[in-house]
This record gives structure tokens, C-alpha cells and sequence, in this order.
């Protein structure tokens, strides 16, 4: 009976109804992409002046947003404990911001996890679980945070990999419904994947482990390196502006191939480098649960390893490096993330800017003989969320004082900064949407309707605008609610029962399961259940595994309790 009514929540939370297709506004063509510094500079100067009427009289008090989106970032970062990472940058801005402990993302892949956090739908509504559809075309016209931004009088600027680029955001990164101006994307982004690391022979190869040379590889630099310099330059053309603006940032790393500077490995010595705490695939792991890293494996380093497939194992040595080139991605990124809100600081918006952190999902280092994402454990669905909001997450500077000077990791590192505010709470990246609204001041869109495919405006995420009440008294610490009763929600598809060639990223066509995830302050409990992809339905009916495990006990999720439990009395703890 109480399995029966788990699989109803989870039903009610996922599910959300009717499909309906909907036909996209007309609006002007985007102009062509590659023009000018110039052109761009005019561009932002009209698209300025032409929303004069549409500026809310308080435009001057209106706060600007700076939305930095990671691409992979699990909280493997000094502000969420980690104190072997060199994230200073990170971490100061932590110190500034209200951080979320336990945040997580709907589904631990790229693009339909950022339609779902930038739409505020979860993977159900937006019915993206690939990479091969557009939700306006095929969902419904849903408005996205920078649309909803652009309509309030805000000029929204896209720099890197803020949508996932291609089909899901209609090869146009949702232009020009998002963005007041095209786009921005890095040069050197096309050398990601191609032979430009270096190997032990001398060759060049396209390697997961890719340290480089800067001043050796195509154009002289690095994507994210590029994605810095014009934020900061659309910063400083946005600080004589009479609007405020939305710029969202995008960073490629730590996402693979492990591509950065090579100095940043010096950080992290390989004898410093310890294995996963759990590096082997659990007895009682569904093989459905499994991702079998097929990404991973197709890199010439990997390849030439000669693993066994789906389960591998990697080779010790090769595990530590592998750690060891993402720890180094980090702290390569955090530097970007502090020459950005240094140069924010330096053109005096730093008070007037509320700074939104996150990551589209998490990244699994070897736990549970695992690696890369596409999964719905913690290590994948768990990512960084902190707001930095001026003068209300952290008091305005004193003359002469900063609020985020720039720090180099290389530099002696003394005490961890601790984070300026915390909450414990189970929140949801479907959350930013109304945050984010709310934070600036706008109306907050109403909650969803169910079925909502007809409806161009709403969000299924919760406000998380309870959270930045910081007073002491009983009363707004009671506004705060139960962590027991907040509840995250993701979910994975497969194609399969177990894992095979196209289990990390099956096709909308191909998919057979859908893994539904509850988290709670408790445990974890997920259900892989049939999944019909021409209707969009889950047959809660039909259940091909299940996993539960308890947080308390089982902190690393490596002991399923779920068959333990078949008709058994479970604690009180689980009923919903």
C-alpha cells in the first residue's frame, strides 16, 4: 500500500498532462551572427534607447542580474566543504550570497536540463529528454527568464553556453525571443573535441585529459577565457545604460574534454589525488540504474586503455587522473568566474547586480564505478546554487573597501570562507525562474496549471524568496517550513533494462524507461518504470526496478534498500 502510494506522488509530480502544439510568435529575424565590435556597440545603443518606454519608471533602482550557469560543476568547491579544491573566487562570492546546501537538478543532462530551469518546466512539460527538439515547437511556446526579463524592459545578453546549443534551443540559442542582442560564442569553441592535446608521444590527439599551453593551441586561447573578455565588455557598455540588464554567462568547464591551462594540474599532485570513496559498481545497483560513460570512451586516452564494456573498471592510476584534470577545470573556472566579478566591482555595478551561481547537473568521479552524468544520483543531480544580492545577502562596501577582489588559487591559501548564509533545505533548479523574477522586483509567475502546455506563462518550480527573509525572530524562522517536507524531484531516461551502447543518451524514440527520482532530507527513492514516447506517458503500473536508499546511513547511496523493503513496514519517516 505504501509503495502504491509513492508511486502516486511521484505520478503527480511529474506527469503534467495533454500535450498541445502551439505556433511561435512572429517576431523580427535575428541578424546574422559574426558582425562586429562596432556593430554590436550600435546595436546595444538602440536596443537601449528603444526600450525607453518600456523601462519601469523605477528603472533606476531596477537591480541588474548576472546569471553564471557552469556546464557539469558538481559542489565540489571549498564553500560546499570540499577542502581539497582552490575555488577562492567561488568561494568569496559564496561568502557574499545566500548558498543552497541541497539544490538539484531535474535531469542530469545538458540541454534538457537547461530548458527546464530556463523555462522553469520540468523535462515532462517541456518534453525534452534528448537533444533533438525545440519546446516551443513541440511542447508549447513556454517564455524562458531572459524573455521574461526582455519583456520587462531589461536588454538580455547570452555569452557562452547558456542554452544548449543546436535543435533544443532551435540552432539560435531561442532567438530572438531570449536576447535583445545575437548571441555570443567563443572562436575557439570549435577546437574543443579536434587533436589539440598534446600526448605522451608527442602527437596530438582528442584526449579526455588535455592540459595545454595556451599560447600553443588554435587562435591563442580558450573558450572560456574568450566568454570572460566580452562579459566584461558588454558590462562596460551596459554601466552608462539608462536600462538594466540581464547577462548570462556560460561556462564551458569542467565539462570534457578536461582542456585548460596546463599550470592549473600543479594544484593538484597526483599523490594529493585520492579514488572515489565508493569506486565500485554496488551489488545491489538495478543494471538500468547504470550509466556505462559511453562519452568517456570515445576519447583516444580512454580508447587506448582497452576497457571492458559497460562496466569497465578504469585503472587506479588513470582514475586519480582523470580527478585530477577536473579538480584542475575547477579552479581554472573559478579564476574566470573572479576576473568576471572583479571587473563587475570595478565598473561600480557590484551594487546594483544580484549574482545567481549554479550548474546545469553534477558529475559522477568514479562513485559507484561511474563516471560523466546521466544519472539520478546525488553526484549528478546535486549542483552549487547561491544568490548574491546587494545590500540583502551582504551589506553594501564601506568606501575603500571590496566586495569581490579578485584571488589567485596559486596564491598561499589561508582559512576556507564560509559561506555568508546558508539553507538546508531540498530546493530545485525549476526554482530560478521565480526567483530570480522575484529578487528584481518583477511580478513572480503564477504557479502552473496541470496540464500547462496552453499556457505561455508559468512556472512549476517554488520561490525561493521565503529564504533571503534573514531575520532571528520565531516567527520568519517558522516562514522557512519543514526540511522534511521539502522534496526534489529528477528523472532519467533508458532505453533499456540494461546498459548498452546508447544508455547515457537515448533518443526520444529509443527510450523504453523512465527512471522517476524523489529526494527528500531522508533518502533517495527512485522508480524505473515502462515509458511510451509517442504519447509522453509513464506506466507507473509497470515497475522494472526500483532503489531506495537512506541518507542518514548510506550517505554515498551504495546500498539499495528497495527489495528490502517489498512488503515490509518502512520508517515513519518515508510517508509522504
Amino acid at each position: 500500500m505504501l509503495r502504491r502510494r509513492w508511486r502516486l506522488r511521484l505520478s503527480t509530480g511529474f506527469v503534467a498532462g495533454h500535450h498541445r502544439i502551439l505556433s511561435c510568435r512572429t517576431e523580427a529575424e535575428m541578424p546574422p551572427p559574426g558582425r562586429s565590435q562596432l556593430w554590436l556597440g550600435l546595436v546595444l545603443g538602440s536596443v537601449c534607447a528603444s526600450l525607453g518606454s518600456a523601462v519601469p519608471s523605477n528603472a533606476q533602482d531596477a537591480l541588474n542580474v548576472l546569471l553564471i550557469i557552469v556546464d557539469d560543476l558538481r559542489p565540489s568547491l571549498g564553500c560546499y566543504g570540499d577542502k581539497l579544491i582552490r575555488s577562492p573566487n567561488i568561494d568569496q562570492l559564496a561568502s557574499r550570497s545566500l548558498l543552497f546546501q541541497n539544490a538539484f537538478a531535474q535531469q542530469a543532462v545538458c540541454a534538457p536540463s537547461r530548458v527546464s530551469f530556463l523555462t522553469g518546466r520540468r523535462p515532462d512539460t517541456t518534453r525534452l529528454y534528448d537533444f533533438n527538439s525545440y519546446w516551443r515547437v513541440h511542447a508549447g511556446n513556454f517564455s524562458t527568464i531572459p524573455q521574461y526579463f526582455k519583456e520587462n524592459g531589461y536588454v538580455t545578453m547570452s555569452v557562452g553556453k547558456v542554452f544548449h546549443p543546436g535543435i533544443s534551443s532551435n540552432h539560435s540559442d531561442d532567438s530572438p525571443y531570449s536576447w535583445s542582442v545575437p548571441p555570443y560564442h567563443p572562436s575557439s569553441e570549435k577546437y574543443e573535441n579536434t587533436k589539440t592535446c598534446k600526448g605522451p608521444d608527442g602527437e596530438l590527439h582528442a584526449n579526455l585529459l588535455c592540459p595545454v599551453d595556451v599560447a600553443e593551441v588554435p587562435e591563442g586561447t580558450l573558450p572560456d577565457k574568450q566568454s570572460t573578455e566580452e562579459a566584461i565588455r558588454l558590462l562596460e557598455k551596459m554601466k552608462s545604460s539608462a536600462s538594466p540588464f540581464f547577462l548570462a554567462v556560460g561556462y564551458h568547464k569542467p565539462h570534457i574534454p578536461f582542456r585548460y591551462p596546463k599550470e592549473f594540474q600543479k594544484l593538484y599532485p597526483l599523490e594529493s589525488i585520492t579514488l572515489a570513496p565508493d569506486p565500485q559498481v554496488p551489488a545491489g545497483l538495478p543494471p538500468v540504474a547504470y550509466n556505462p560513460w559511453m562519452d568517456i570512451r570515445q576519447r583516444e586516452d580512454v580508447q587506448a586503455l582497452n576497457l571492458s564494456v559497460p562496466y569497465g573498471p578504469i585503472p587506479v592510476d588513470f582514475q586519480r587522473k582523470i580527478r585530477q584534470s577536473y579538480f584542475a577545470s575547477v579552479s581554472y573556472l573559478d579564476t574566470q568566474v573572479g576576473q568576471l566579478l572583479s571587473a563587475l566591482e570595478a565598473l561600480q555595478l557590484a551594487n546594483s547586480t544580484i549574482v545567481a551561481f549554479t550548474s546545469d547537473h553534477g558529475w559522477a568521479l568514479g562513485e559507484h564505478g561511474e563516471w560523466a552524468k546521466y544519472s539520478n544520483f546525488d553526484v549528478t543531480t546535486r549542483v552549487p546554487l547561491m544568490f548574491y544580492v546587494p545590500g540583502r545577502t551582504a551589506p553594501l562596501p564601506e568606501a575603500g573597501d571590496k566586495l569581490f577582489p579578485y584571488i589567485n588559487p596559486f596564491d598561499s591559501v589561508s582559512a576556507l570562507m564560509e559561506p555568508g548564509r546558508e539553507a538546508v533545505d531540498l530546493v530545485e533548479l525549476v526554482s530560478l525562474f521565480p526567483t530570480l523574477a522575484g529578487l528584481a522586483g518583477l511580478h513572480v509567475p503564477p504557479r502552473c496549471p496541470i496540464p500547462s502546455f496552453h499556457v505561455q506563462l508559468c512556472r512549476e518550480g517554488q520561490s525561493l524568496l521565503k529564504h533571503f527573509r534573514f531575520h532571528d525572530s520565531e516567527e520568519d524562522l517558522a516562514l522557512h517550513g519543514n526540511p522534511r517536507e521539502s522534496i526534489a524531484y529528477s528523472q532519467y531516461p533508458r532505453p533499456a533494462d540494461s546498459p548498452q551502447w546508447n544508455s547515457d543518451r537515448p533518443s526520444l524514440k529509443d527510450i523504453k524507461v523512465m527512471g522517476y527520482s524523489i529526494r527528500t532530507i531522508d533518502y533517495r527513492y527512485t522508480v524505473w518504470v515502462g515509458f511510451n514516447p509517442h504519447e509522453f506517458l509513464a506506466n507507473f503500473s509497470d515497475v522494472h526496478a526500483g532503489e531506495l536508499y537512506f541518507v542518514d546511513s548510506d550517505p554515498l547511496q551504495d546500498h539499495n534498500m528497495y527489495n528490502d523493503t517489498q512488503g515490509g513496514d518502512l520508517p515513519h519517516s518515508l510517508t509522504p
